[in-house]
């Protein structure tokens, strides 16, 4: 009964949660079905990829305890995988809609890249988007947040299931990381589609967005870093806490090599000073590098603290 009242209840939440993205796919789906076509005036912002992993995570979520029944103690990864195949298959399917303005047309992905592109203060200033020619480069932030987005929630609903299915509850512990990281990591991702994290629309941030930017380049490695540490757990040291402390950084400096690519081989500058200036021929900063290494620091630490208990209490 536990389990069952669990399950419906993270359904329900993830239903819940979706309303609005659910809401801007059916809509744009609508016109673009009805037009051939999407008017500016009617574009949803963020259609991708937050319909795509609502969409995903709905249906990987229903489907899990069928999953369940077929696959036993493979349920995790067919689950993961299904969530993976059907964000990109709804995530091309919207990429291929075209939004129009007045003789101006071009592929929504491409819209979107825009839209990154200029920043609320930027759009204040100039009173439109800032057309751009589409680089694929932009999705690789997409791609991998969508991913870990999926990857995180529906690791957190198999691992509690299964411990309350089972009364195992060995590993309660990283779970309840995950499924904290994953909350702040996904609230992040909300702030940055609504603020931009108050980029100006230039190289040179403000404190307050460099404050930001850093904490969600450092939640999205610790996010990835819990992932791992929850599969490990229990493990050697080095599963269980140092190869989720390289994925953290890892995922954090991939995430960098996407921006860098996207804005044409430099970063934003959290500050003045020779801590944030590139160093030599590289395009990172002191700074840079140690967002990338604390990502991997706080996940060693918390995944020492959650391997050791005892030094919890």
């Amino acid at each position: 009964m536990k389990y069952k009242c669990f399950y419906l209840l993270s359904l329900l939440t993830i239903v819940l949660a979706s309303v609005y993205p659910i809401y801007m796919g059916v809509v744009t789906l609508g016109n673009y079905l009805q037009n051939g076509s999407i008017d500016v005036a009617d574009y949803q912002k963020y259609i991708i990829p937050y319909t795509p992993i609502c969409i995903a995570l709905i249906a990987s979520t229903a489907l899990m305890p069928v999953i369940f029944k077929l696959f036993k103690r493979y349920t995790l990864p067919v689950v993961s995988l299904l969530g993976t195949v059907l964000f990109f298959a709804f995530e091309f399917g919207f990429e291929q809609i075209k939004v129009i303005e007045g003789y101006v047309e071009m592929p929504l992905e491409s819209w979107q890249l825009s839209l990154c592109i200029a920043t609320p203060e930027v759009l204040r200033s100039i009173g439109e988007p800032i057309y751009a020619a589409n680089n694929p480069a932009f999705k690789i932030h997409f791609y991998i947040i969508a991913i870990v987005i999926i990857l995180a929630v529906l690791n957190v609903i198999h691992g509690f299931s299964k411990m309350i299915r089972e009364q195992d509850f060995s590993k309660k512990r990283p779970l309840t990381a995950q499924a904290v990281s994953v909350v702040l990591f996904i609230g992040l991702c909300i702030l940055a589609c609504f603020t931009a994290f108050y980029r100006n629309g230039t190289i040179n941030i403000s404190p307050l967005s460099a404050i930001l930017m850093s904490v969600f380049f450092i939640v999205f490695g610790i996010t990835v870093g819990t992932y791992c540490g929850s599969i490990f757990y229990g493990k050697s040291t080095l599963f269980s806490k140092i190869i989720p402390a390289i994925a953290a950084s890892l995922t954090t400096l991939i995430m960098y090599i996407g921006e860098l690519v996207l804005m044409g081989g430099v970063l934003f500058k959290y500050g003045k000073g020779f801590f944030f200036e590139p160093i030599e021929a590289i395009p990172f900063s002191a700074a840079d590098i140690l967002i990338i290494l604390v990502s991997g620091g706080i996940t060693y630490i918390v995944m020492q603290l959650l391997n050791n208990p005892r030094k919890i209490e």
